[in-house]
């Protein structure tokens, strides 16, 4: 649910996830914030919710209906107040997202020290493809696994596995995967969901970067959860800065910081090296493959799932410069 890199969404779009940020507010009070809004917006109103006075965490989950909840201090405030302010927010929103469907949202008062945990309800054992189970890290591993598995905690904001471009770049790496000895480089690592099922299908070595030290630190302790602590190499060296090709380099970010990055895929991606983008919505594709194409990359799979689309695209055997081989 690649995850955060300059730009990006919040791990473009796992199933759900959770922002949190400390709180002062002690007492067990809270109002719940329940929108349903379309996922182009979520972003947005994520921002918006994280900054309303003692908001301690937005949790978003996009396994049904999309629909955001935020937890605001309760003791004292006004939900009429408070519901004038979200009503006029999504009446501005309308107007920079004209194409997005209609929002809702209900303020509910909870009484949950838990609230915190309560997010976990959502995080199953899923079986993302035919060979990968992804278990929570509080859930026992089966006495028989249905093919490889994966612990994860996602933490704070970073992928599980269960939203579709994170399971079609799992899927694409399945497919694609060389049948020798190969490398694999996840840019905007997140979780480091990505990095580690590489590490499982063989890559070595293995490298997952993200320039949010918070990333880091959750894909190091889902690491530690799966054994592959030394199989992976954390790093949150900016993209521009890496020199050594990789045999497959994934990317599950948002079209902004994709086309930002679009200029160091030559450099990263070894000759006959595949390339696997996602966090691109269909009508997105035709924006990235030219720009693919421009820089010595064929198509050589597409994969869609719901308005989410994953690429892969090989790039061309030829000789490179040697400044671009020097470290």
């Amino acid at each position: 649910m690649g995850g955060p890199f300059p730009g990006s969404r919040n791990d473009p779009l796992t199933a759900f996830h959770i922002v949190m940020k400390p709180s002062t507010h002690s007492s067990s009070d809270w109002i719940e914030v329940t929108l349903e809004t379309d996922p182009v917006t979520h972003e947005a109103v994520s921002d918006f919710l994280m900054d309303m006075p003692g908001c301690a965490g937005v949790l978003v989950d996009e396994s049904e209906a999309p629909v955001l909840k935020a937890y605001l201090p309760g003791e004292g405030a006004s939900t009429e107040g408070l519901g004038l302010r979200i009503e006029a927010f999504l009446s501005r929103l309308a107007g920079f997202f004209p194409d997005a469907g209609p929002s809702a949202f209900r303020l509910d008062r909870i009484r949950d020290q838990d609230w915190r945990t309560a997010w976990r309800k959502h995080f199953r054992p899923e079986q993302v493809t035919p060979g990968l189970l992804i278990l929570p890290a509080w859930d026992p591993v089966p006495s028989k696994p249905p093919g490889l598995i994966l612990r994860m905690d996602p933490g704070p904001a970073f992928g599980t596995g269960s939203h579709p471009t994170t399971r079609m770049c799992l899927q694409a790496m399945e497919e694609f995967v060389p049948k020798g000895p190969f490398s694999l480089l996840d840019v905007g690592t997140g979780s480091g969901i990505l990095a580690m099922y590489g590490v499982l299908l063989g890559a070595s070595p293995a490298a997952a970067v993200d320039v949010d030290e918070a990333a880091l630190r959750w894909a190091g302790w889902n690491l530690e959860l799966n054994g592959l602590e030394e199989a992976v190499q954390l790093s949150s060296k900016p993209l521009d800065q890496w020199k050594t090709p990789f045999s497959i380099v994934t990317a599950n970010l948002a079209l902004d910081v994709i086309m930002d990055l679009m200029p160091c895929f030559p450099r990263v991606v070894e000759p006959g090296g595949i390339l696997v983008l996602s966090g691109l919505l269909m009508e997105q594709v035709t924006l990235v493959t030219p720009a693919l194409a421009g820089k010595g990359f064929s198509m050589v799979g597409e994969l869609g799932s719901e308005e989410w689309a994953c690429i892969v695209a090989e790039r061309h055997e030829q000789d490179r410069p040697q400044e671009e081989v020097e470290r």
